[in-house]
């Protein structure tokens, strides 16, 4: 029985790639900025990832934070489902 699904199975996946529809893995092998080099070199924009636009490297936003965080701190400011009780 495993046989014939495993074959089955074969055939459907041959027909996807024949298709051009396989879509295989791109492992990311560099740090997570707003463009990624993964598997291979080559260097695309990211797009699984809140960074898209470049903003949380960029050195001005960066001293901004700093700034903002010294001047007002830190804290949860949420609701409590999101934060629990603090």
């Amino acid at each position: 029985m495993y046989t014939t699904a495993k074959a089955i199975i074969n055939q459907q996946l041959a027909e996807i790639q024949a298709g051009g529809l396989h879509k295989s893995e791109h492992v990311i092998t560099s740090a997570q900025q707003a463009h990624v080099r993964v598997t291979g070199g080559q260097q695309v924009l990211n797009m699984c990832a809140n960074n898209y636009l470049g903003l949380a490297d960029d050195p001005r936003i960066i001293e901004a934070v700093k700034q903002s965080l010294d001047h007002w701190g830190f804290g949860c400011a949420s609701v409590r489902f999101i934060c629990g009780t603090q």
